[in-house]
C-alpha cells in the first residue's frame, strides 16, 4: 500500500479576464475537463471554489490574470495518463490561445502523504524552489520525476508536451547558416 500521493501545480497568466470573448474556447472547455479529471482513475482531489473550478483562486494577489491549478493524485503514471493521453491534451496544445508565456517553471510535482490537501502557497512555494534549485525531490517535473519517500519508483514522460512546461527542458537547438536543414524549436 502507497503511503504518498503526488500534488502538482500549474499556473498560467490569462490572456484578458475570464469573462472576455477571447477566453470562451477555454471556459467552454473548462467544465468537461474538470470532469474528466475527476472521473479519471488515480484522481484524488482538486483545488475548486463552490463554482466547481479554480479560476477565481489568485496564486498571486497582486496579479489579477494569473490562474492555478492544483491537483492530487494516487501516483505519477495517472497524472500523465489524464494529462498526455486523454482529451486534455487537445485543450493543452491549445493553451497559447488563452495563456501568456510566463518565465519560469509553470509546472510542479511533488509527493505528500496520502490524505494531505496542498496549499495554494505550498504550491507557489514548490514552483519557486522548482525555479531555484531545478528538479529535486523536493519539486520536480514530468521530465526529470523523483521517487516517492516510500520507495515507489516512477519512469521519466518522454513527451513533447511536456517541454513547455518543465523548468529543465533542453535548450532549443538553432542552426547555423552552415547548416543545410532547418529544424525548428518545438
Amino acid at each position: 500500500m502507497t503511503t504518498f500521493h503526488l500534488a502538482q501545480v500549474n499556473i498560467g497568466r490569462f490572456r484578458a479576464p475570464i469573462d472576455d470573448p477571447i477566453m470562451d474556447g477555454f471556459r467552454t472547455a473548462l467544465d468537461p475537463i474538470n470532469a474528466l479529471a475527476d472521473a479519471s482513475p488515480g484522481f484524488v482531489w482538486r483545488l475548486q471554489t463552490e463554482d466547481g473550478n479554480a479560476t477565481a483562486v489568485r496564486p498571486y494577489p497582486s496579479d489579477s490574470l494569473m490562474a492555478i491549478n492544483l491537483s492530487v493524485w494516487e501516483s505519477l503514471e495517472s497524472l500523465q495518463q489524464f494529462v498526455y493521453k486523454s482529451h486534455h491534451v487537445h485543450t493543452l496544445r491549445d493553451r497559447s490561445q488563452w495563456f501568456e508565456r510566463i518565465e519560469g517553471p509553470i509546472l510542479a510535482l511533488w509527493w505528500v502523504p496520502v490524505g494531505h490537501i496542498p496549499t495554494v502557497t505550498e504550491a507557489t512555494e514548490r514552483l519557486q524552489y522548482l525555479k531555484e534549485h531545478g528538479p529535486t525531490p523536493h519539486s520536480f517535473t514530468f521530465r526529470t520525476p523523483f521517487p516517492a519517500p516510500d520507495g515507489t519508483d516512477v519512469e521519466k514522460l518522454d513527451a513533447v508536451f511536456c517541454d513547455s512546461a518543465s523548468h529543465d527542458a533542453p535548450p532549443c537547438w538553432h542552426p547555423t547558416i552552415h547548416e543545410v536543414r532547418n529544424v525548428p524549436c518545438r
